[in-house]
């Protein structure tokens, strides 16, 4: 089992950092480089670049929590759940569906009842 995690290319996982800008404020970000191709895949899907995709998800995270204590992390979790959205089927494989076109709701409960522990019988 290990050995299709050990075997991986080390450049997916190899790190790279980026500077960009929020709201005039320059930042870095260091990500595994896997993670700045699924960054990619999903902005691209939208008509984004990942610069735009992270000022987005920036904007709409601070909008709705107020403050996000490890930025990085909620990007690494985005990108999983994101893949894990997909292998669920919440989330179209095909690339050209843009993602601002999907009920983020529906998108959102399907990824709830995956998750819930069943139901015993009685």
């Amino acid at each position: 089992m290990c050995k299709i995690f050990v075997r991986a290319d080390p450049a997916l996982y190899d790190t790279t950092t980026r500077s960009l800008r929020l709201h005039g404020v320059v930042t870095s970000i260091r990500l595994e480089n896997l993670f700045w191709r699924v960054l990619g895949e999903i902005g691209q899907r939208d008509g984004m670049n990942v610069n735009q995709l992270i000022t987005k998800l920036y904007d709409e995270i601070i909008e709705a929590r107020g403050e996000v204590p490890n930025f990085t992390s909620f990007l690494r979790v985005c990108c999983l759940r994101y893949l894990s959205l997909q292998t669920l089927g919440a989330i179209p494989g095909d690339v050209s569906v843009p993602i601002w076109s999907l009920d983020a709701n529906a998108v959102l409960a399907g990824e709830r009842a995956a998750f819930e522990p069943p139901v015993p019988a009685t």
